[in-house]
Order: structure tokens, then C-alpha cells, then sequence
């Protein structure tokens, strides 16, 4: 954070603070930023960096700050992430962010995980529930970006092959640390999506965890239940080489479409369509996404505890509409990007305990990725997104 150019922001209170002001109150960080740049696109590079780390900084800092400035005033918390986290001088942080004085004083971290670390109350509350003395570090870890990574298609080439068409276009990478298609970018910041490899379709930037859950799933005929906008399915497709059949289904016909869009690219074949009775079943249920929050800075606090109950009901009913479609000797692959039991393990149990038909066996994974049967990436262990999967086996 030190190392932003802070004194780019002379000026641009005026800007900056009405889209703080809108991301505090519950508008997507991204979605405000992309208006602003767009609104002043005479910016130079160092404006334009500083106007997007103080949005971003604000909306993912905000109880934090909220701590440190006494208020949650939006020129109040742009003054404490300058000074209070930035190391900014207490002056030159009043002046960008337009704070008169009497300035709020200056006070120590917060203790308690929720301030210091900057979550809503009932994620804390999960937090220490499901990993106790590991809370703080997943917390903290949730609190820096994960790495950029790459899943090699293997459709259009390999892995090694890959890294040094990324070289050649200035882009450093290495491999990842458990799936074998993956690259982490070790390159600050390289806009990937711009790259010829990226519209060559040599590969899709996908996070590691979420390349090792679609190579749990195996099989020759094959159905992603809730495709989304096909990223496991365009890993399905690349593992299974052209070979067997893939279908897949998702309730939103826009996720669908840009799913067939990206297929394209891949040159993947994909059969949009869910009446398949099929050797492997893929259901990526909708969940609270808690595993994913440091993808977006300021998704922690536009999720809502009540969404939150209400995803078990919604995924066991998924199941029980996927569980048809998966053939006697077949595969059910349940996987979610949430850390929350009530989501993962009792849905799990709970599918168990109404079809004895279902056999949980093993996910074929690393051992350091498995624990008490059921699939499990972390953030603070892994650097991977938090991810769970079950595996059953229909007798």
C-alpha cells in the first residue's frame, strides 16, 4: 500500500469521494471504478492507480478505518487508510483527502478480528467457528489479493509450452504448486486478457482450487449441472481432450451463452442440454462465496447473512434434482466456494443420510487436501481460494 502513488490523488477528492460515498453504501467497487476512469480518461497512469486503491482501500477497510477515524465519514476513512495504513504524513493525508481539521487522533490496531482485519460481525463469527486459532491468519489472508492464475488448455497446448509463449510476450510465470495445468504470474499486475495467448484461447485465468475440483470429477459422459459461465466446464472439456461427451446446463440462458462463446475460443464441444443420464454429475451449487473474498475488496460487506441461510435448502434441492441424471456406477461431484459447514459437510451428510445408494469415496487429491473425506483448499494454507467438494459414488 506504501508503495501507491498517494500524491496522485491532489485534486481528486471531489471524484474520488462521491464513489467511496456509493461503494459504502453498497455499490460494486468495480462497477464505481470503471464509471470514474471512464468519466476522466485524461488521468494519467499515476492518478488513475491512486483513484483505484483509494476506492478500493476505503471499501475493503472501511471498520478498520472506522476505527482508527471515530466516524464512518467517507472523507474521515479516505484520511485514516492515508495515514493510519498508508504511513501518508498526518498533513499531506488531510490535504488529499479534503479533511479540515480537528483531525481524528491517532490510535492503535484494533484487537478484535472483525475491526482489525475488516469484516461484518456474523463472518467473524464464522471465522472463529470453523478454524478457531487459524481465524486471524485466513482473515488476514483474505485481506491481500490472491495470485493470478492460469489454467493451461490443454486442448491447444501445453503447460511448458504455454509458459514460454507467455515469456515471449513479457509475462513470467511458474507452475502451480498441486493441479498440473496451472501457472501463478509472477509479472506485477500484466493485463493477461490483453495477451495473443489469452485469444489464441491457450488458456483461461482460473483460480488453483477451482482447476483441482473439476479434475475430481472424471468420466466419459459428463453433465456440469450449474455450468455458470463455464469455467470448470471449459477444465472438463480440456481434461477430457475432445474425447466422450460434455453437456451443460445452468438456469441463466446469459450464462449459457457466454459459456458457448468462451467454448468457442477453447475449441471445446460442449452440448448445451441437461437431459443426459451421464457416468460423472458436476453440481458447483450456488453458496456464499465466503472462499472467494479476496477476489473483490468490498464483496464482504454486500453479502448478506440472510442469503447465507438460505443456500442449504437451495443446494440439497440441486442435488436432489441432479441426482437423477447420474448413472448406477456413476459419479456426483458437490462442490462450493464457501468455507460455512451448513453449506458443505451437513448438506453433504445430510444427501448421505436420504440416499443410501450414494457411497462417499475418496477425492482423488493430494492428502493435504482432504480432510475427514470431503475436499478442502484455504487461503492462508494453500493460497488457493477456499474451496469444498464431496464425492459419491452411486451403488
Amino acid at each position: 500500500m506504501q508503495a501507491v502513488p498517494w500524491d496522485a490523488l491532489a485534486g481528486l477528492a471531489g471524484a474520488v469521494l462521491p464513489a467511496i460515498a456509493r461503494v459504502l453504501d453498497g455499490a460494486a467497487a468495480e462497477r464505481e471504478i470503471d464509471r470514474l476512469l471512464r468519466s476522466n480518461r485524461d488521468w494519467d497512469a499515476q492518478r488513475r492507480a491512486a483513484a483505484v486503491e483509494a476506492i478500493f482501500g476505503v471499501g475493503l477497510w472501511r471498520r478498520r478505518l472506522a476505527a482508527h477515524a471515530g466516524t464512518t465519514d467517507p472523507r474521515a476513512l479516505l484520511f485514516a487508510l492515508l495515514r493510519d495504513l498508508a504511513r501518508v504524513p498526518e498533513q499531506r493525508a488531510a490535504e488529499l483527502a479534503a479533511l479540515p481539521p480537528p483531525w481524528p487522533p491517532p490510535r492503535p490496531a484494533p484487537e478484535r478480528l472483525a475491526d482489525r482485519w475488516s469484516y461484518p460481525d456474523w463472518i467473524e463469527a464464522i471465522l472463529l467457528r470453523e478454524l478457531a486459532d487459524e481465524a486471524g491468519a485466513l482473515a488476514e489472508a483474505m485481506c491481500s489479493p490472491g495470485p493470478i492464475c492460469l489454467r493451461v488448455n490443454a486442448l491447444r497446448t501445453t503447460r511448458d509450452a504455454l509458459m514460454q509463449a507467455l515469456e515471449a510476450e513479457g509475462v513470467q510465470t511458474r507452475p502451480g504448486r498441486f493441479s498440473r495445468h496451472a501457472l501463478i504470474v509472477t509479472t506485477e499486475r500484466p493485463n493477461v486478457l490483453a495477451l495473443q495467448a489469452y485469444r489464441d484461447g491457450s488458456f483461461e485465468v482460473q483460480d488453483e482450487g477451482s482447476q483441482l475440483v473439476a479434475e475430481l470429477v472424471g468420466g466419459a459422459t459428463v453433465l456440469d449441472f450449474c455450468a455458470g459461465a463455464g469455467g470448470k466446464t471449459l477444465a472438463l472439456a480440456a481434461s477430457m481432450r475432445g474425447h466422450g461427451r460434455l453437456a451443460a446446463w445452468d438456469r441463466d440462458p446469459e450464462r449459457l451463452r457466454r459459456l458457448a462463446e468462451r467454448a468457442r475460443r477453447a475449441g471445446a464441444t460442449v452440448e448445451i442440454r441437461r437431459d443426459l443420464v451421464a457416468d460423472a454429475v458436476l453440481v458447483d451449487a450456488p453458496c456464499s462465496e465466503l472462499g472467494t473474498l479476496r477476489r473483490g475488496p468490498d464483496l464482504r460487506f454486500r453479502l448478506r447473512e440472510t442469503d447465507a441461510h438460505d443456500f442449504p435448502a437451495l443446494q440439497r434441492r440441486i442435488l436432489e434434482e441432479a441426482l437423477p441424471h447420474v448413472r448406477s456406477g456413476g459419479r456426483l461431484v458437490y462442490t462450493t466456494c464457501t468455507f460455512r459447514r451448513e453449506e458443505n459437510e451437513e448438506v453433504a451428510l445430510a444427501l448421505e443420510h436420504a440416499h443410501p445408494e450414494l457411497q462417499r469415496v475418496p477425492p482423488d487429491a493430494p492428502t493435504e487436501l482432504v480432510r475427514d473425506g470431503f475436499f478442502r483448499t484455504w487461503p492462508h494454507r494453500h493460497d488457493m481460494d477456499g474451496f469444498f467438494a464431496a464425492v459419491w459414488r452411486r451403488l
